[in-house]
């Protein structure tokens, strides 16, 4: 694993940003694609104008901000190991995928996950660290 200096941030620590220590995050800090996707679905999912603005607002700041790492076939290949993770803890892999490709997109690339959701990785500590914020 790469060490604590860069890592991923998940969705969670992406949507709430402004309540995170910023001392809990790397020093060099990456989202993925599928970060991106949940983001950009977000402003869908609002059920109000002012909600819709503010979830628009959070998807062109992050979409300017990082570069994101896309799923490629190096995550594909990881998605395997995450996959087989989650089962064998005994959970299903449906539940979150969007979780697990993040996890995988992690894997992948030898950093860390930053999450505000430890639970959403259950049973990835041994193919992913997961850093609790």
């Amino acid at each position: 694993m790469a060490d604590a200096t860069r890592g991923l941030l998940d969705t969670s620590v992406v949507v709430d940003l402004d309540l995170v220590d910023v001392d809990a995050l790397p020093a060099e800090s990456a989202i993925s694609a599928v970060t991106l996707a949940e983001l950009a679905a977000g402003p869908h999912a609002a059920r109000d104008a002012g909600e819709r603005a503010r979830r628009q607002d959070r998807l062109q700041w992050a979409a300017s901000t990082w570069d994101p790492i896309p799923f490629d076939a190096e995550a594909a290949r990881a998605y395997g190991l995450v996959f087989a993770s989650v089962r064998s803890a005994g959970r299903t892999s449906r539940a979150r995928l969007a979780d697990l490709l993040i996890a995988a997109t992690a894997t992948a690339n030898g950093l860390p996950l930053y999450t505000r959701n430890p639970r959403d990785f259950a049973g990835l500590t041994r193919v992913v660290k997961i850093v609790s914020i």
